[in-house]
């Protein structure tokens, strides 16, 4: 095929792009923004300070759909190519030179940065933020979507409103603009990074400030209406900081550290250097924090501080050195904290769920770029777990400080770490990497066996699980025999879970009167039917310090003894539960579909299930009332229209799910013509998604 000399032309720009970037070093960025909220709109500018290790024709940045308004070098505006994709200033750069290149722009990101409650009609919980990873904040800023360039951002961010704003570095300068033309937040980083670590939010925040004992400022960010939350939110924050300086032997590498919650976050949280963005849904109380709290996500999001932002894998194929890293690092805080049980009892299941993984013929090698999460996060953390026992604690403590010390700021890959291990264990690691990084599945028999010489609940469980095995009818005298010898309360709580629903009303009862929260818990999770015998004890349960057990309590109670659900209606009138809201939202809907409960509030009550599902509450809560909505048929006009929106959501599991439902209610005769009765008040984003889904 013969091509054009336009094409030959691109191709060869691109070609000499991809081959010398490495011949330019790329040092420092001023950022300077400004979002502009109510219309989805960056306006920017970045200058880029480089020097030329060889001679060069070209430089390129990447650069996302962006309008370009102007670009100069050195001060002097140039001519420039750029595909939508790449931008490239082609000039001969010599040897050595140092030089800068600065670009205005506009960018309308559809992805990357997020702009939350600017348009909708309740007015409240505005926010901006970004998501960068792993290779997006090319959609925002002219950058580099490879990791291996990094370069010390500076940002300034101007806002109109008086809101908070929170970056990479140090908060060096707020200032009000003159003739009202808002404020300026400018930050300082100290040392480079890759492109998609540079992150900003913007809310209405306060912080509470505290430092580690190393002497390093810890900002934590809370919404004013959460004040009350800040402490079970942020609880050990400062123990899991002097805890991990202490375990990895390397001082935190940076100025400063923030944490700053966002609403309807993609993720649980992404360590931006020195900025963590992490979901609101981690925003709780201290009855929350029994079943659902921030405290491995916070030491995960902070490990990689060390893992991930200090020393950087250079591909995919390396990720374990990133969510490994962090995932094990996190166990190991919450086993300072918790103890020896609480971490493992975790790692036995997460075990159980990779075995179960390899079982459906889904095990992925830790060096497989396309490896999903369980592999990277939890088969990454047990193959440091292995590889940690195998050379010895301290010898490993040694072996990770090299490889970090060696390779600060740098780029690395998996050889790089095992070659510093080897060093310091004078050891011969490939038979560890064969079996751990190489090996689709997962070695189950050999991570049990370990778990049973490293914890005795655990080796006491699996002796139990094989004797009930053996004599399946004397489950319940096996476990009397032996359940007051039981000190554990993780052993206690998994074998309720195991073979609760085979155990006595009497015995059940004997475990709930004698039981911590989580064995009471597995009390009630274990039921399919609540026996008549228990039903006082249960109901004790709707008073129980766990949201988790009383939604769990609630439902049951509701549906095994129905003479009795005004009354447990009324104990459980006013809890919200996590804050997705999953009690209340559960209680709307019992409410409602009792036909003698309080039918005057019968309306407000369905007003408030069906307002949960507008764009201004979180993901979660909008597809709980979703759910529960489409099982009671509730599905007003105001109620589609919220569902037709979430199916352009940001976040796919969401957006997938809304999709899902919406395909469900289309099946039913006569809703087409409900859905399209909506078009007027549809934006066009939605309107084309419904006619592609009618097939129109």
């Amino acid at each position: 095929m013969k091509l054009s000399p336009i094409v030959v032309f691109f191709l060869l720009v691109q070609f000499l792009s991809g081959q010398i970037q490495d011949k330019v070093n790329f040092v420092h960025a001023d950022v300077v923004i400004e979002p502009i909220p109510v219309e989805n709109r960056i306006n920017g500018r970045v200058t880029y300070q480089f020097n030329v290790l060889e001679d060069v024709n070209s430089i390129f940045l990447d650069a996302v759909n962006l309008e370009f308004l102007n670009v100069s070098f050195d001060g002097v505006k140039v001519d420039y190519d750029y595909n939508g994709k790449r931008i490239t200033v082609n000039k001969e750069f010599k040897s050595g030179g140092n030089h800068t290149v600065s670009m205005d722009y506009v960018a309308k990101p559809k992805q990357t940065v997020y702009f939350l409650g600017w348009d909708d009609a309740v007015g409240n919980n505005e926010q901006v933020w970004t998501q960068g990873q792993g290779k997006y904040t090319s959609h925002w800023l002219p950058s580099f979507d490879d990791m291996t360039e990094k370069v010390e951002f500076d940002l300034e961010i101007i806002l109109k409103e008086d809101y908070t704003v929170v970056a990479n570095g140090n908060l060096i300068k707020k200032q009000i603009l003159p003739d009202s033309n808002g404020y300026l937040w400018q930050f300082d980083m100290k040392e480079p990074m890759s492109s998609y670590l540079v992150g900003f939010a913007i809310g209405d925040y306060d912080k509470k400030t505290i430092e580690s004992s190393s002497g390093i400022p810890i900002e934590l960010y809370y919404e004013p209406s959460d004040f009350k939350k800040v402490e079970p939110t942020y609880r050990h924050t400062k123990h899991i900081f002097d805890f991990l300086e202490e375990e990895i032997g390397v001082s935190y590498p940076w100025q400063n550290y923030k944490q700053v919650p966002v609403q309807d976050f993609l993720y649980a949280g992404m360590e931006n250097t020195t900025c963590t963005i992490f979901s609101n849904q981690y925003v709780i109380d201290s009855i929350a924090f029994m079943d659902k709290n921030y405290v491995n996500v916070n030491a995960h999001e902070l490990a990689h501080h060390w893992f991930g932002d200090l020393v950087t894998e250079t591909s995919s194929e390396h990720h374990w050195l990133h969510e490994g890293f962090a995932t094990f690092y996190a166990y190991l805080a919450e086993k300072d904290i918790f103890g020896d049980d609480y971490y493992y009892w975790h790692l036995l299941n997460t075990a159980q769920a990779l075995q179960n993984f390899s079982e459906d013929d889904q095990g992925e090698a830790l060096q497989n770029s396309g490896a999903g999460s369980l592999t990277f996060y939890e088969k990454g953390a047990w193959a440091l777990v292995m590889l940690q026992d195998r050379v010895g604690e301290e010898t490993f403590k040694k072996g990770i400080q090299n490889y970090l010390n060696k390779f600060a700021f740098k780029n690395v890959t998996i050889s790089n770490l095992m070659e510093e291990l080897e060093k310091v264990s004078s050891a011969d690691l490939k038979d560890f990497e064969k079996l751990w990084l190489k090996n689709p599945d997962f070695p189950y028999d050999q991570v049990v066996s370990f778990l049973q010489k490293k914890n005795s609940s655990i080796e006491t469980y699996f002796y139990l699980k094989d004797k009930m095995a053996e004599q399946p009818d004397k489950t319940e005298a096996i476990l009397k025999r032996n359940w007051r010898k039981l000190k554990s309360s993780q052993l206690k709580e998994n074998l309720v879970l195991d073979y609760g629903a085979k155990l006595s009303p009497e015995f059940l009862g004997s475990i709930l009167q004698s039981g911590d929260l989580k064995t009471r818990q597995g009390v009630i999770l274990s039921q399919n039917n609540i026996p008549v015998e228990l039903k006082i004890a249960m109901e004790g349960l709707l008073k129980d310090k766990s949201y988790k057990t009383v939604e769990a309590a609630l439902y049951r109670l509701w549906t095994d003894f129905p003479q009795n659900r005004s009354k447990y209606l009324n104990e459980t009138d006013g809890i919200k539960g996590f804050p997705n809201k999953n009690i209340r939202l559960l209680w709307l809907t019992l409410a409602l579909v009792t036909p003698e409960y309080n039918t005057d509030s019968k309306a407000l009550y369905f007003d408030e299930l069906s307002g949960y599902t507008g764009s201004e509450h979180h993901f979660e809560t909008r597809l709980i009332a979703f759910q529960y909505l489409k099982s009671i048929g509730g599905f007003t006009d105001t109620v589609l229209k919220n569902l037709v929106e979430s199916c352009s959501h940001h976040v796919w599991h969401f957006r997938k799910s809304a999709r899902e439902i919406l395909n469900d209610f289309l099946q039913s005769e006569g809703n087409t013509a409900r859905i399209k009765g909506l078009y007027p008040l549809l934006s066009q984003e939605e309107k084309q998604y419904l006619e592609k889904t009618l097939g129109e």
